[in-house]
C-alpha cells in the first residue's frame, strides 16, 4: 500500500521537476540543500535565490527574440522590470545584469533610480517608464530626472492634468506615454480600470493637449489588464481594442513608435502548472503585426513590464511545524512557527496559492491537515491547495521535527507585509537569506536580515530605551 508522502507526490504530480528534486528523502530547490539551510540558519526563514531572476529575464528575452524572428517583425523588444514587485537592492542588482529597463510606480522609485545611476548600474540610455497616478513629489522627482539629462525617462499619462503638472517643472522637450483604461472582466465589481484614460477619449485627448504642444512628444501607448497575459477571449479582445487605438493615434502622431503591453506573465503556483509562454508571445507579436499591416502603419517597438515573473520564482519561505491540535473528529491543525498573515500576506489578502511541499521526512506516512499561524486571528491559516482542495503532509511526530516550504513567494510579500516594520500580534519577521552562485557554480549564502527582536518592535512602538 502506497502510504508514504513520497508516494503521494509521485502519484499526484510529474515529479521531480526542473527546480524540485529529492535526495535522501529531503527536498532540494534548484539543487539547494534546504535542510542544510535550516541547520545553518534555523527556521522560520525566508530566502531569495538570485540566479532565478536572471534566468527568467533570459527566458522572456528568448521568447520575444524567437517570435520577432519567426514573424519577421520590424520592431525591437525592451524588457522592463516592475520595481513594485520587489524594491530590494539585491533584486535590482541581479536584474540589471541583463540589459533591461525599469518601470516605476511612485515618487520614491525615482530615488532608487538615482541611486542606481550613481552606482553605475543604469545609464541615461536606460528607459525609466513612470506609471501611476502622479502628484507633487512624484512629478518633481520625474522632472528632476529629466532635467538632469535622463531623456529616456517616459512618464505615462494617467489622467488629464498630468501633462500640465509635468510641463511646469520640466525644462525643454520630453517624451510621454498614455495609459489605456482597460475594461475589466465581467466578474469585477467595476467595468473600467481606475488607471489611465478611456479608449474613446485618448485620440481627442491627444488632439487637445499634445498635438500642438511643442514641449511634448507622444512616444508610447501603454496597455495592461489586471488578469494578466492569458489565452482567453477577454485578453485577445482587449488587445485588439488597444491596437485599434494605437493605429488611430499613429495616423495623427508621427512620434508614436512604441507599444507597452505591460506585465502579467503567470508564475508557477502549483506543480500542475502549465503555460505555453512561447505560443503566447508569438501570438501577441503576430496579432500586432497583422493588425498594423492591415491598417498600413509601421509596427511598434514592444515594451513589457514583468514584475512577478521576474522575481516571484526566486523566493521561498521555510517553517517548522511546532505542534498539532486535533480540534474535532476531522480537523488536525499543524501550527507553524510563524504567521501567514505577516510573512505571506497574499495567502490571506487574496487567497493566493503557492507551491507548498514538505522539506524532510518524505519517507513517512502522510495525513490530511490544516495549517495555522501563530497570531490570535482566525484568518491566519492556509488550508487548501489548488489541485486537491486539501493539504497532505508527513504525519506529525513530536520527536521528529517537520519542516515545510512555500516556494515562488518572491514578489510583493515583503512590501505588502511591511518588511522591517510592525507585525501582527508582534510575531517577529523571520531572518532573510540571499543565495547566489559563484563563477564556478558553487552556492553562496548570505544573511540579509536577522529575525526581528523585541527591541526592534518596541522601538517602533515608542517604547525605546533612550526615550
Amino acid at each position: 500500500m502506497n502510504t508514504k508522502y513520497s508516494d503521494l507526490i509521485d502519484q499526484t504530480y510529474y515529479f521531480p521537476q526542473e527546480e524540485f528534486t529529492l535526495e535522501n528523502n529531503e527536498l532540494k530547490f534548484h539543487d539547494i540543500d534546504l535542510m542544510e539551510l535550516v541547520e545553518k540558519y534555523g527556521a522560520p526563514l525566508k530566502f531569495t535565490y538570485l540566479p532565478k531572476i536572471s534566468d527568467n529575464i533570459h527566458r522572456a528575452k528568448t521568447w520575444f527574440h524567437n517570435a520577432i524572428k519567426k514573424h519577421n517583425y520590424k520592431g525591437s523588444y525592451n524588457y522592463c522590470y516592475c520595481t513594485k514587485s520587489s524594491h530590494f537592492e539585491h533584486v535590482l542588482n541581479e536584474a540589471l545584469k541583463n540589459d533591461i529597463h525599469i518601470e516605476t510606480s511612485a515618487a520614491f522609485d525615482i530615488n532608487i533610480v538615482e541611486k542606481l545611476k550613481a552606482s553605475g548600474k543604469i545609464s541615461d540610455d536606460t528607459y525609466v517608464i513612470c506609471n501611476g497616478f502622479k502628484r507633487d513629489q512624484y512629478i518633481t522627482n520625474i522632472a528632476n530626472l529629466l532635467n538632469s539629462g535622463h531623456k529616456n525617462c517616459i512618464p505615462i499619462i494617467d489622467n488629464y492634468e498630468e501633462i500640465d503638472l509635468l510641463s511646469e517643472e520640466i525644462n525643454g522637450k520630453y517624451q510621454i506615454g498614455i495609459r489605456i483604461a482597460s475594461e475589466e472582466e465581467p466578474k469585477f465589481e467595476f467595468y473600467t480600470s481606475r488607471l489611465g484614460i478611456g479608449y474613446k477619449n485618448i485620440v481627442p485627448f491627444y488632439n487637445k493637449k499634445i498635438k500642438e504642444n511643442e514641449q511634448v512628444n507622444l512616444k508610447m501607448l501603454h496597455f495592461f489588464i489586471n488578469t494578466g497575459i492569458r489565452d482567453t477571449a477577454y485578453y485577445w479582445n482587449e488587445l485588439n481594442k488597444c491596437l485599434q487605438v494605437y493605429i488611430d493615434l499613429k495616423k495623427v502622431s508621427p512620434t508614436l513608435d512604441s507599444l507597452n503591453i505591460g506585465g502579467g506573465f503567470p508564475i508557477k503556483n502549483s506543480l500542475h502548472f502549465e503555460y505555453d509562454y512561447q505560443y503566447m508571445v508569438e501570438e501577441i507579436i503576430n496579432q500586432i503585426k497583422l493588425t498594423c499591416e492591415d491598417a498600413g502603419v509601421e509596427v511598434p517597438h514592444i515594451f513589457t513590464e514583468f514584475g512577478s515573473f521576474t522575481v516571484g520564482e526566486s523566493g521561498g519561505a521555510i517553517y517548522e511545524i511546532l505542534y498539532q491540535k486535533q480540534q474535532n473528529d476531522r480537523e488536525k491543525w499543524n501550527m507553524i512557527n510563524s504567521s501567514f498573515i505577516t510573512t505571506l500576506p497574499d495567502t490571506w489578502a487574496i487567497s493566493k496559492k503557492f507551491v507548498m511541499l514538505a522539506i524532510n521526512r518524505w519517507n513517512d506516512e502522510y495525513e490530511r491537515v490544516l495549517l495555522g499561524g501563530l497570531t490570535c486571528d482566525s484568518d491566519d491559516y492556509y488550508n487548501s491547495e489548488q489541485h486537491t482542495n486539501a493539504i497532505y503532509l508527513p504525519k506529525y511526530r513530536r520527536d521528529r521535527p517537520l519542516y515545510i516550504g512555500f516556494f515562488n513567494t518572491g514578489a510583493y510579500q515583503e512590501t505588502i507585509g511591511g518588511f522591517g516594520g510592525l507585525q501582527h500580534c508582534l510575531i517577529p519577521q523571520p531572518k532573510h537569506i540571499l543565495i547566489d552562485r559563484d563563477e564556478d557554480g558553487n552556492l553562496r549564502t548570505e544573511l540579509f536580515s536577522e529575525q526581528q527582536t523585541s527591541d526592534d518592535l518596541l522601538n517602533i512602538l515608542g517604547y525605546g530605551k533612550n526615550k
